[in-house]
């Protein structure tokens, strides 16, 4: 069942004549779970709907309304789901979603700003240099102290580890070869002219449960992502960046077939056009209220269609063992824009100009 209420949004000269239950009324959303129902509260000028749904045993179905009918929506479909409840799924445009357990305070956002430096200081004291001249003009929503793991390998190009000890982002494509970054990177030419250069970034705040992870012994963490822990090679294989060579395994004998590895690059003509380009951090927030340690994967990735790319693989990855040990909490899409060109101009100009 669906219930909705439409709101009509007052004009900003009329707000100082309103009394305090109209304002409550205009602004105040008081019902959002009901069992067995989905609810909306849709404003016509905000051009939003907000809303929850209670599943009480039996799937719910959200119609097809004349509200959510109109053009603007057309130009602009995106729905955002925030998980206040236990685990669950969502079906939207036919596809399957798990339900992550979202923290609302941690997530989305107008415009993402990271400030990468080789020491901590100057990230800190880059940062309190923005937040005094932005003050008064954006007002942070979320932020995250993230960290990448010191280069300890013989190799200057073996990859760094993730607090799970393992090696992260070997299989990224090679950022030198131009034609691949146009085709997984840069943001495609059917895009408005602003975007050129540019990419999309996902960002996810992903904590790894390391108590639960320490419980299990390396071979079994061996297998649940599909590489040796210490030297990062695919199981079988001697050198890290080695190809596991997927079809001589078809059964997953050496290679689980649900390993991380596998699910996430199958490595098939298919699926070549849903790589990503990886930019991981580790974090550390000390403990939460119950002791726990609260850590894990700061996940940035650059695709060129983030439904192509990002969504079909966590699609793939709902189904891997290592669910058990991970939680996303936070993160959003944001748009990257292209560097500077040179004297003059500024990251985001295009934007500026559009």
């Amino acid at each position: 069942m669906f219930s909705d209420t439409i709101r009509r949004s007052p004009r900003p000269q009329d707000l100082s004549s309103m009394s305090t239950q109209q304002l409550r009324d205009a602004f105040l959303i008081e019902t959002i779970f009901t069992p067995g129902e989905i609810t909306g509260t849709f404003t016509d000028l905000d051009r939003l709907v907000a809303g929850g749904a209670m599943p009480t045993g039996e799937p719910i179905e959200l119609p097809n309304h004349k509200e959510t009918g109109h053009t603007f929506f057309l130009e602009r479909r995106e729905l955002g789901v925030i998980n206040v409840g236990g685990a669950g799924k969502i079906i939207a445009d036919g596809k399957t979603f798990a339900l992550d357990r979202l923290d609302p305070s941690r997530t989305g956002g107008d415009l993402l700003v990271q400030v990468c430096a080789g020491q901590r200081d100057t990230v800190v004291h880059t940062v309190r240099e923005l937040m005094r001249v932005m003050a008064g003009t954006f007002t942070p929503r979320w932020a995250l102290d993230g960290f990448q793991a010191a280069q300890r390998n013989a190799n200057p190009h073996a990859s760094t580890r993730n607090l799970f000890a393992f090696r992260d982002g070997t299989a990224n494509p090679d950022v030198t070869d131009q034609a691949l970054m146009r085709q997984l990177v840069w943001a495609d030419a059917d895009e408005p002219p602003f975007a050129a250069g540019g990419t999309y970034m996902v960002v996810r705040t992903i904590r790894q449960h390391v108590e639960f992870w320490d419980r299990v012994g390396m071979l079994e963490q061996e297998q649940m992502i599909g590489r040796y822990r210490v030297s990062g090679a695919p199981l079988g294989g001697r050198t890290e960046y080695e190809n596991p060579d997927y079809p001589s395994d078809p059964k997953g004998k050496r290679i689980p077939l649900n390993a991380h590895i596998r699910l996430a690059n199958p490595r098939t003509p298919q699926t070549a056009e849903e790589r990503i380009l990886r930019r991981p951090y580790n974090y550390n927030r000390g403990f939460d209220e119950a002791g726990d340690q609260d850590q894990g994967l700061l996940f940035v990735a650059f695709n060129q269609d983030p439904k192509r790319q990002f969504e079909r693989i966590q699609l793939r990855l709902e189904s891997e063992p290592m669910t058990d040990y991970i939680t996303p909490v936070g993160g959003g899409y944001f748009f990257a824009p292209r560097g500077a060109a040179g004297p003059g101009d500024w990251v985001g100009s295009g934007l500026a100009r559009a």
